[in-house]
């Protein structure tokens, strides 16, 4: 079977006789499957000309080999159109919650997990050059933030 891609040109738009050539069908038949099938609908240009993209071409091949080779009817053709362009527009499903792996307490960070030293904060704002109330607030912010760490340890379990 030839592809799509070997088959389209590489343009933006199409006129109706290029499509036709393209498709194997006369223009009369685009013409219907516009009236047809609502995802097969080429634009107008300030002419009334019919201006098809690539996907208007893309679709009119499809709905010849629906009709043409796979023998369905017209609402058949229009019904199996419909559901793959609401497949391709629907999100892929996100895994169930039970799916997820929870994480555990070993994945959550902890608060000094680089430090080279003792890792005491006072070690940390002794050789920093903290003021006093820097300090101070360090302290305040660590507690602040081992607080928070628990919190969230207490949430996944």
């Amino acid at each position: 079977m030839v592809t799509v891609d070997n088959v389209i040109p590489d343009k933006i738009f199409f006129k109706i006789g290029e499509v036709c050539e393209l498709v194997g069908v006369q223009a009369h038949v685009l013409r219907y499957w516009e009236t047809e099938f609502p995802t097969f609908s080429p634009q107008k240009n300030k002419s009334g000309q019919r201006s098809y993209r690539r996907k208007d071409v893309e679709i009119a091949l499809k709905i010849k080999q629906l009709l043409y080779k796979e023998m369905f009817t017209i609402a058949g053709a229009r019904q199996k159109l419909q559901a793959e362009a609401r497949a391709a527009q629907k999100p892929e499903k996100p895994p169930a919650a039970h799916d997820v792996p929870k994480p555990t307490l070993s994945d959550i960070p902890t608060l000094f997990d680089s430090l080279q030293d003792d890792g005491t904060l006072e070690s940390i704002a002794a050789s920093s050059g903290l003021t006093p109330e820097q300090r101070k607030a360090l302290r305040r912010l660590a507690a602040h933030l081992v607080e928070l760490r628990e919190m969230l340890a207490r949430d996944i379990h």
